[in-house]
C-alpha cells in the first residue's frame, strides 16, 4: 500500500477529523502514514509519525508562508498520497501533483459560503473572496485524483465520480466517561464545546443564562454554562465577560479530547446553536453527534437538516438560534423534566450507535484509498 502524507497548515495536529480519526484509521489498517502540521516537534503517535513545522506568527504567515514550508516537507516525505486539509494548500497540491504524487484534497466547510460570515475579513473583500475560493476549488475539483468532503451538501460541488463524502460522525465510545455520574445526579451545568464567535451562537447563550436566571432565580441559581474552544476573534472574549450572564459562564479553555469527554459526562444538557448563515444550514455539526454519543440531550438551531436528525432520534429540543429567551426557555425545560431529558440523551446514544458513527465513515474512506 503506498504511503499516505496528510497535510494541514491551519488545524492542530490531533485535529480530531484529521488525525482521530482519519489518520488513526489508516495506520490502524497497516498503512504507512504521517502527518505535516504547525507543532512543537517530530513525534510518533497511534502509528502515525508527526512531522513538524513551525507554528506562523499570524493568520497572514500561516497562509502565505507556511504552505511553502508544508510543501518542502511533503517533497522530503516520499508520500506517493497526499491529503490535505486546507484551500490555501491548493497551489503546493497542484505542485505535488506536478512532482507525481496522487492527490486528495479534504473539504472541511463550504468556503465559499462560509467566506460571507469570516469576521475577520472586511466587508468588500469578503465577495471576491468567495468567488477566488469558489474558482480555485473548481480546478481542484478537476485536477485533483480525489475529493473528500465533509457532507453531502459540499460534494455536490464536485465531480460526482471522484468524491467521496466522509462525514464526522463520533468514535462510538470515545466521549463515554468512566465513573461519570448518572445523569439524575449531575449539577445543572448546560455544556458548549467548540470554537467560541458571534455566528457559533455565543452571544445568545451567555445571554439565554441571563434571562433564565431572571425566570426563576431560586431554583436557577446553581445553573452554569460551561464554554470550551478557542475564540476567533480578538477582543470577543472580553465582549461576552461585559454581559450580565457572563457571571453565570465559566470558560474551560481548549480542551483535549480526553477534556472535553470530562466536560460532558458534568452536563445536562449540549448547546448547538449556530446562526443560519449560507455555510451553516446545510452542516453537521461535530458536536451535534459528539453531545448525542456522550448521551447527552441536545439543543440545537431550527434548521430543516438538522430537525430531521434531532427529531428522527428524539434526541433534544429545537430552537430559534437568534432568541436568547428560546434558548433559555429550552434550558428551562431541559432541567425540570429530567426525566424524558435523560431518555432523550439514550436516544441520542442509540442514534450514533446505529447510524451516525465514525466506524461506517472509517469503511468508506479505507475503500477509497485502495482506489489509488
Amino acid at each position: 500500500m503506498a504511503p499516505v502524507a496528510h497535510l494541514t497548515s491551519a488545524h492542530p495536529p490531533f485535529d480530531t477529523r484529521i488525525f482521530v480519526k482519519e489518520l488513526s484509521s489508516l495506520a490502524a489498517s497497516g498503512r504507512k502514514a504521517c502527518l505535516i502540521a504547525c507543532h512543537t516537534h517530530d513525534e510518533t503517535k497511534n502509528g502515525v509519525n508527526i512531522i513538524s513545522i513551525p507554528r506562523p506568527s499570524g493568520r497572514m504567515t500561516r497562509m502565505l508562508v507556511t504552505p511553502l514550508k508544508v510543501l518542502w516537507k511533503a517533497l522530503r516525505s516520499g508520500a506517493m498520497i497526499v491529503h490535505f486539509h486546507d484551500p490555501e494548500l491548493i497551489p503546493i497540491g497542484f505542485v505535488l501533483k506536478a512532482a507525481g504524487c496522487r492527490i486528495i484534497y479534504d473539504v472541511h466547510e463550504d468556503l465559499p459560503r462560509q467566506i460571507g460570515s469570516k469576521e475577520w475579513l472586511p466587508p468588500y473583500v469578503r465577495k471576491p473572496a468567495s468567488v477566488l475560493s469558489e474558482a480555485a476549488e473548481w480546478l481542484a475539483g478537476r485536477a485533483f485524483d480525489g475529493i473528500v468532503a465533509a457532507t453531502p451538501d459540499i460534494a455536490n460541488r464536485f465531480p460526482k465520480h471522484k468524491t467521496l463524502v466522509v462525514q464526522n460522525f463520533p468514535i462510538a465510545d470515545e466521549l463515554l466517561a468512566t465513573g461519570a455520574k448518572p445523569y439524575a445526579e449531575r449539577p445543572n451545568i448546560i455544556t458548549y464545546i467548540g470554537g467560541i464567535s458571534r455566528e457559533r451562537g455565543a452571544v445568545e447563550m451567555i445571554d439565554a443564562m441571563e434571562y433564565l436566571n431572571e425566570a426563576n432565580p431560586s431554583q436557577q441559581s446553581q445553573t452554569h454554562l460551561e464554554l470550551a474552544g478557542p475564540f476567533f476573534v480578538g477582543g470577543f472574549e472580553q465582549e461576552l465577560a461585559a454581559r450580565s450572564g457572563w457571571s453565570k459562564a465559566r470558560y474551560l479553555g481548549v480542551l483535549d479530547r480526553d477534556g472535553v469527554r470530562d466536560a460532558m459526562s458534568r452536563g445536562r444538557v449540549g448547546l448547538v446553536l449556530l446562526h443560519p448563515t449560507a455555510s451553516y444550514l446545510r452542516s453537521y455539526p461535530v458536536k451535534l453527534f459528539e453531545y448525542m454519543a456522550a448521551g447527552i440531550p441536545v439543543i440545537a438551531s431550527d434548521f430543516p437538516l438538522w430537525r430531521s436528525i434531532v427529531e428522527e432520534a428524539g434526541a433534544g429540543l429545537l430552537v430559534d438560534p437568534r432568541s436568547p429567551r428560546k434558548v433559555a426557555e429550552a434550558i428551562k425545560w431541559i432541567l425540570e423534566n429530567e426525566a424524558e431529558a435523560e431518555a432523550m440523551g439514550r436516544r441520542g446514544r442509540e442514534a450514533v450507535l446505529t447510524r451516525y458513527n465514525w466506524a461506517v465513515e472509517e469503511r468508506k474512506l479505507l475503500e477509497f484509498y485502495d482506489r489509488f
